[in-house]
């Protein structure tokens, strides 16, 4: 054993030394520790001599902490709290009481399922910290690859099948048609029925590839189908940029009715008749050797609770 964990006394000790010192009186301390007062005389001598100096000055009608006493008790009384407590966090770390997990998520996300998630599982688990970072879905895939993420919510790959990355799991939450996101006054605006081959002609908003391929290999595919190449103008990430360059009459972009319903200033959304883009949101995890309980709680929540808004309940 190193020598710095060798100690000439043990953790019993340290408990007949704390009841001697918190009753000063050897006889009470005896009976609450259940134990003959001889005994404990004895465990008290053991341990002033292994320390090499006196704990207690004992006299006919008293026993007084001596400043070393003090001393040892200031430091041992906080050591023994901690280890009572640590069972008890460590019996709520395993029933998924309390805990830490990492969750990261797109824009999709936080604009549709994301929030009645998070205020159903804080309510069920206020004692598991939740630490939240928007991520693109190639970021995360690589943060879950090598442990830095409990979960994510991204889009999965192009058709949607099978694990996006080895050792993934995902469960899908959510599959919606786009529509297109345009300036308020815009021309297109006023058309009663818009297709894609409508925006031929007009500047487009979109992501950096790298960031999302699934989603827009859809894109180009749906434009594609209906015999446009978009003319995209800029690509930038988070969500919200796009947007605003939308609302700075920069170019039109692809939007979910989820995520529209909640923009009204300077912009109007229009679904799309025929071809348009399907936006898909996975969970998704690596399933690790021994399962976080914490991570387990909020994944039965997630899956759980978004089944239960998808089907009406």
């Amino acid at each position: 054993m190193p020598a710095e964990y060798q100690f000439p006394y043990d953790l019993r000790h340290l408990v007949y030394f704390l009841e001697v010192a918190r009753h000063l009186h050897f006889r009470k301390a005896a009976e609450s520790l259940n134990v003959a007062q001889p005994a404990l005389s004895r465990q008290i001598a053991h341990l002033e001599e292994a320390l090499g100096a006196k704990l207690f000055a004992r006299t006919r009608r008293r026993v007084e902490l001596t400043p070393a006493g003090r001393a040892f008790a200031a430091r041992i009384e906080p050591v023994l709290r901690s280890l009572n407590a640590a069972g008890r966090e460590l019996r709520s770390l395993a029933a998924g009481e309390t805990g830490h997990v990492r969750v990261a998520f797109t824009g999709l996300a936080m604009a549709t399922v994301l929030p009645d998630i998070l205020r159903e599982f804080n309510r069920r688990y206020p004692g598991i910290r939740l630490e939240l970072n928007e991520m693109p879905t190639s970021a995360q895939l690589a943060a879950l690859q090598v442990g830095e993420l409990g979960c994510g919510f991204f889009h999965p790959n192009t058709n949607g099948a099978g694990a996006p990355a080895p050792g993934i799991r995902t469960h899908m939450l959510l599959r919606e048609r786009n529509g297109i996101l345009l300036p308020a006054g815009h021309a297109l605006g006023k058309k009663k029925l818009l297709r894609l081959r409508d925006l031929a002609a007009v500047p487009f908003v979109l992501f950096p590839r790298a960031n999302n391929p699934g989603f827009y290999d859809r894109i180009i595919a749906a434009c594609s189908q209906a015999g446009v190449t978009p003319k995209i103008v800029e690509e930038v990430w988070p969500r919200a940029n796009g947007i605003g360059l939308v609302r700075a009459g920069i170019g039109v972009t692809f939007i979910t009715p989820s995520e529209a319903g909640p923009l009204q200033k300077d912009v109007v959304f229009h679904a799309l008749i025929g071809h348009a883009p399907e936006s898909r949101l996975v969970l998704g995890w690596k399933q690790p050797p021994a399962p976080d309980p914490a991570l387990a709680a909020f994944l039965d929540v997630a899956m759980g609770r978004w089944e239960k808004v998808a089907s009406g309940e």
